[in-house]
């Protein structure tokens, strides 16, 4: 049963990765506290896994089109490095109920910025400005909470510098991937603490479905945004009622 279901829940992860371009790691880590039972630290470093194997098959079919937007990708890792870094050391330092809690606060932002309706500008590329504030908070929450920070990405790109959909998609994906990357290796430490057979089945899964989803978004997915939005609210709430009832 614990096998059908990794299967099931990494499909879905992958669904979202791959036509929303984020929030792998916001439904990864929920799943692996309340369906398989893991503790806070054990579900962050093994989302971690999952979402980086999931981003980098979405983001394939993101490369061949040439959706993704390289310099901001990099630039948006590079400089969240040291915060990344820190924050995932910091993480093992914290109760499993500060964890949770900045977890659910974090996804309730993801939401908001989800229902922000994206309008017609010109495309630019971001300022220096910029970059450097989302890049230092992007490596803060995937250091503490395992989240790679596409949710912040995607609406700076298209909101503010014009971005098509798609390519803001594919860049979130990147930068997905360099997070998790980065975050995974900084809870190297808690490795050992994690039951592998879980995180890798929804890890496959997740990779196949990310691959063919990716392909087939569409340029106009407001009602998918929307609905996630929803779900993100229902899984924060959720999440504050598990770790303070």
């Amino acid at each position: 049963m614990d096998t059908l279901l990794a299967v099931i829940a990494g499909g879905f992860i992958g669904t979202v990765l791959g036509f929303v371009g984020a929030g792998g790691a916001m439904l990864s880590v929920p799943i692996l506290l309340y369906v398989f039972g893991f503790t806070a630290i054990p579900a962050t470093t093994g989302a971690l896994a999952i979402v980086l194997c999931a981003a980098i098959a979405g983001a394939i079919p993101k490369a061949r089109a040439k959706e993704i937007l390289y310099r901001e990708a990099f630039v948006i890792w590079g400089l969240g490095l040291v915060t990344n870094l820190a924050a995932s050391i910091l993480a093992h330092k914290l109760s499993d109920q500060v964890i949770t809690t900045g977890f659910s606060i974090t996804i309730i932002f993801a939401a908001l910025s989800m229902l922000q309706k994206s309008a017609e500008q010109e495309q630019r590329r971001m300022s220096p400005g910029v970059l450097v504030m989302i890049s230092l908070g992007i490596g803060v929450i995937t250091g503490l909470f395992g989240i790679g920070g596409g949710f912040i990405v995607i609406p700076v790109l298209m909101h503010a510098f014009g971005t098509p959909a798609r390519v803001a998609s594919g860049t979130s994906l990147v930068v997905i991937a360099l997070n998790s990357i980065t975050a995974f290796i900084g809870h190297q430490s808690h490795w050992d603490e994690v039951d592998w057979k879980i995180p890798v089945l929804m890890a496959l899964s997740a990779m196949a479905i990310a691959l063919l989803a990716s392909h087939r978004q569409s340029k106009s997915n407001e009602t998918t945004k929307k609905a996630f939005a929803g779900l993100l609210v229902l899984v924060a709430a959720f999440t504050m009622l598990q770790t303070w009832a």
